[in-house]
């Protein structure tokens, strides 16, 4: 049977993260045998492997809220309280001539709370949409990085979660294939991007209107290329969607169903401090509800089902990270979309804006600790907000039955402390106004405390 190159790079894929050590093994004795360096790196006794793991257990919980009325989907307004838990292993190694192969088994418990639902910028980055009361195992990323060196001065890549370290040509084309988070690689921010570490609301962590392809746990296939200079970098990437809404299975129709963005980061410096600019533009296609067509059925319960065929939705959005001061970071997120189909992989945002800074603790002589505030508020297009209004429980994690539309509005603050190298204990605090676009609703106060151990 003959494979297509992605299903050879799957393959290969697969089996260097089955027999990991043989393969960098017999690449570590080909260099001792005197072998030239690979064009893409300088290995100068460069490390050929990297092993890293993690573990974050996130408790939150909120007092009873106003809430006059419940759907479904609704953020339950009795007081409530819930836990997650994750444990991941990030294993890398390097071979060939600037190939390199990454494994990231991961075991999930526990769900956010209300079941995940009930608020667009929902405030666990670790709760996923799909809930495990045990333990439950993932492959979350299996894929091939491959670097061709340009040319002209090398950069030092530092050892870390997925990387390998080495000298790398500042100059340089990636091609990365497998499967991964396509969040891995777009709307990046240095401030806040882990919810494992920084923020943990989902608005602030990415930008919320773009509606990244992604099963229920956040993770699909696919291929992103990037060329990298000192001052800019140009990234492209093409993913698979999901068969149905928030779906555990891919689709394989790929002409009709499939994600794609194209971002553009340009560094720079001010006054000497550092600062990143990335707008981005994106287009899905999958097979997408439509509110529109939803709303002109006479039986809102099933329509936006009924209504799905293969369509498109188009955005932009911008991540702009800046240091102001010595030790002082802020950052904005700021994305949209068309908003003319139902909200897919990500959340239900057609529109958002978010705004934070982050402070380093050597401020109090602290070093190693960081506080971080920030604000964000998001909206959705009017059809989106129709169907809601008309009872329509069928989006990705909203309906109350019926909406008194208002703009979605949320605070979070969170200190991070560092009791060890390899731990550290935030406590969280959110406040959400009209929670899931409904003026009838909250507001209401969320605390949370995180526990994240990194090796």
């Amino acid at each position: 049977m003959l494979l297509t190159p992605f299903q050879r790079a799957l393959a290969l894929a697969a089996s260097a993260a089955l027999f990991p050590r043989i393969a960098c093994a017999q690449t570590a004795s080909t260099q001792d045998a005197g072998a030239p360096a690979p064009a893409a790196y300088v290995a100068e006794a460069a490390p050929w492997w990297t092993l890293h793991g993690q573990a974050t257990w996130i408790d939150q919980a909120h007092p009873s809220f106003n809430s006059p009325y419940e759907g479904q989907n609704s953020f339950t307004g009795q007081s409530q309280s819930e836990r997650t838990f994750s444990f991941s292993i990030f294993l890398g190694c390097r071979f060939g001539a600037g190939t390199e192969i990454y494994f990231d088994p991961e075991v999930f418990q526990g769900h956010g709370l209300s079941e995940t639902l009930g608020i667009a910028g929902f405030p666990n980055g670790e709760g996923s949409k799909a809930a495990f009361p045990n333990l439950h195992y993932n492959t979350s990323r299996l894929f091939i990085r491959q670097v061709f060196g340009l040319g002209g001065d090398t950069e030092k890549i530092e050892d870390d979660q997925n990387r390998v370290a080495g000298a790398f040509d500042v100059n340089r084309i990636t091609i990365t294939v497998g499967k991964l988070s396509a969040s891995d690689f777009f709307d990046a921010n240095l401030y806040s991007h882990d919810a494992r570490t920084q923020f943990l609301n989902w608005a602030l962590i990415d930008s919320a209107a773009w509606d990244y392809p992604a099963d229920g746990l956040g993770f699909t296939a696919g291929f992103v290329a990037e060329w990298s200079t000192r001052a800019w970098l140009l990234h492209y990437g093409i993913f698979m969607e999901p068969t149905v809404s928030n779906g555990a299975r891919l689709d394989y129709h790929l002409p009709e169903a499939h994600g794609q963005i194209l971002e553009f980061d340009r560094r720079y410096s001010v006054a000497g401090l550092p600062g990143n600019l990335r707008p981005f533009v994106f287009w899905n296609q999958a097979r997408m509800g439509n509110y529109s067509d939803a709303l002109a059925s006479p039986e809102i319960a099933n329509a936006l089902t009924q209504s799905r065929a293969y369509r498109s939705k188009v955005g932009f959005g911008m991540s702009w990270d800046q240091l102001v001061a010595k030790n002082v970071g802020a950052f904005v997120r700021l994305s949209w979309d068309d908003g003319r189909t139902e909200s897919f992989a990500f959340t239900e945002v057609d529109r958002s804006l978010a705004a934070g800074v982050s402070l380093v603790g050597s401020l109090w002589g602290r070093r190693d600790d960081a506080l971080g505030v920030a604000g964000v508020a998001n909206a959705i297009v009017p059809s989106h907000r129709a169907y809601l209004a008309a009872g329509g429980t069928e989006g990705l994690i909203l309906g109350d039955g019926a909406l008194s539309y208002a703009q979605e509005e949320i605070l979070e603050a969170y200190y991070s402390w560092q009791i060890a190298k390899w731990l550290s204990v935030s406590p969280d605090f959110q406040y959400a106004t009209h929670p899931g676009y409904n003026r009838d609703r909250g507001p209401v106060p969320i605390y949370a405390v995180r526990a994240h151990v990194e090796f």
